[in-house]
Order: structure tokens, then sequence, then C-alpha cells
């Protein structure tokens, strides 16, 4: 698998030097920029997996940037990163889309841990994952089409494709659904009751033939949530 591609927009070029310098150090592809305009587009040609963007930029700053991002890609996560620490700030960034808000001064240990955080747990790198193999059956990712050992097919929702998708994208890590909630369907989780989680899990195992007691392809895991059966092969 490739290494995760990332986009890092600081104005001040000592520190875009030092966190470029950090991110490859990890084994990240890198790629810089300190301008709001000519970030923006770069952002938007995709090609990503997550965006480092400072707050405060020349000519578009760092919210108008996201707010954009939102709209047009909302699935690319942001990291904002900025001088700016006051509490209004944070929620303005985090209300706004933003998956995380690191404040300067920061660790290079910091920063990438939370880089490998949000890297963990985003959507946006479903590319990799084309299908999905167990059994006999194969879930066709890029078609978003499910054919059966008895050689039935079947069509997936968008949303039924995501879920196996990010399943498939963190195997052997049993997903909670307060993330899936998160993570898939964009919500926030806080104070929300509801079984979308478990019915789109029942609708995709019935399409799929998948027997609940001796799963191909979605394990559940009691009191944590589902996982990626240990026997279903991810092709990327």
């Amino acid at each position: 698998m490739r290494s995760p591609r990332v986009l890092v927009v600081e104005d001040d070029a000592a520190i875009r030097r030092g966190i470029v310098d950090a991110l490859r150090f990890a084994k990240h592809e890198v790629a810089e920029c300190g301008d709001g305009a000519a970030a923006l587009s770069l952002a938007l040609g995709g090609g990503f997996d997550l965006l480092l963007l400072d707050v405060m930029l020349p000519g578009i700053d760092g919210f108008q940037i996201l707010d954009t991002l939102r709209r047009e890609r909302a699935g690319l996560p942001v990291i904002l990163i900025t001088a700016r620490g006051a509490e209004d700030d944070r929620v303005r960034g985090l209300r706004g889309g933003a998956d995380d808000y690191v404040v300067k001064p920061f660790s290079a240990r910091e920063l990438l841990a939370r880089v490998d955080a949000v890297l963990r747990r985003s959507p946006a790198r479903p590319a990799e994952v084309r299908a999905v193999h167990s059994n006999g059956a194969e879930i066709d990712l890029e078609r978003r089409e499910a054919r059966r050992s008895d050689g039935g097919a079947v069509q997936l929702s968008e949303k039924e494709a995501q879920l196996i998708t990010y399943l498939a994208i963190h195997p052997g890590r049993a997903i909670g659904r307060d993330e899936l909630l998160q993570r898939v369907w964009g919500l926030d989780p806080r104070g929300v009751t509801t079984r979308t989680i478990d019915m789109h899990i029942a609708r995709l195992r019935e399409k799929l033939g998948d027997d609940p007691g001796s799963p191909a392809f979605v394990v559940t895991v009691r009191g944590k949530g589902y996982m990626l059966a240990a026997g279903a092969e991810v092709r990327t």
C-alpha cells in the first residue's frame, strides 16, 4: 500500500520546513505550499490523503479554505495548525469540519501522532480498496456490486459500499458505532441515539447472503461494534 500523501499549507517557511521534514522522516509523501489560493487549488485537485492547514494565510485564510473543501471535497481530512489557540477559534474550526486542531508551538512527535490518528479513522482513502473477497463471494467496490457465492449479484447503496470500505481499510480492528457515524455518515455522534448502523449492517448482510452466525464479511464484536471478518481478503 502506498504511503499517505499530505499537503502542508503554512506561510512561515521555517515552520513549514520543520513539518515537512518530520512527515518525510515518518515515510509520508509530502507537498507544500505557502499561499492560500494555490493551496485551495491543489487540495481541490485531489490526490491527497490529508491537509495540514494553517489558519493565518495570505489571500484566502484557512477557515475559508476549510469551508470550500467541506462543500467540494467533504471527505478530505483536515488538521488546522495555528497560533490562534482561543476557544472560539478552536470551536469554529471543529464546527467547520476540521478533523483536529493543533496550536503552535507543538512538537513533531505530537503532530505525527495526530496525523496518524486522523488517517486511521479517515474515510478519504477508500479508493485504495477495490474489492473484498471471502468464501467465493466478492464485493466490487468500484462498481458497488456484490456477487454472492451462489452466482447472484446485487447493487450496493453508496453508504453500504462506504461502510464495507471503512471496515476494509481497518482490518483487525473493531469499529464502534460512534466512529462509523462520524467517519462514514459525517454526523456528530454526541447525544445521538440511532440504529442506522445496525440497519445498514443487516441490509448489507442480507444482500451478501452473509450468515451472522458464521460471517464471511462483517463480524459483530459484542460491546465494541463491527469489523471485517478475518477470512476476508482485501484487494487494492
